[in-house]
């Protein structure tokens, strides 16, 4: 298990839009689940939607791959690079994400190859599947660009 400051150490991301608050189980370069705790007070709920406060999907699926992120972030050859989404393979959307709602994150990493990793994800609210699909992130190293 990782808590909210180890995710802080693996991932660049800062509040708001740090979207994994805990990792409960992970296998490096293979797997992760993590936990976001959805609040009534996130800033996108100010205006998605103020009557009927909705999680907007690209920020689901922002948030399966900052947690898939972790898991290759966490192979030796990928420390101190930064995860880069690079592209939705597929996507569906079953299930509203509101506040209160505790968004579990899985993914199971299918294939790296040159520096572009592919990875099955699901996002579940109480055992209910609220996204599911297929995205891919490439691990680059950002030292050299500055």
């Amino acid at each position: 298990m990782l808590s909210n400051v180890d995710v802080r150490k693996i991932l660049p991301h800062r509040y708001p839009f740090l979207l994994v608050d805990k990792v409960l189980e992970v296998e490096a370069g293979k797997k992760v689940v993590a936990i976001k705790n959805v609040t009534t007070n996130e800033p996108f709920f100010q205006g998605h939607f103020p009557d009927y406060p909705v999680m907007p999907g690209v920020l689901i699926v922002e948030a399966l791959a900052q947690a898939s992120g972790i898991a290759v972030a966490m192979l030796e050859e990928n420390k101190g690079k930064l995860g880069l989404f690079a592209g939705i393979e597929t996507m569906k959307f079953k299930r509203q994400v509101l506040p209160g709602d505790v968004l579990k994150l899985e993914s199971e990493i299918l294939v790296s190859k040159m520096g572009v990793t592919k990875a099955r994800v699901v996002a579940s609210v109480d055992g209910q599947v609220a996204a599911e699909g297929e995205i891919k992130f490439a691990m680059a190293d950002v030292s050299k660009a500055k």
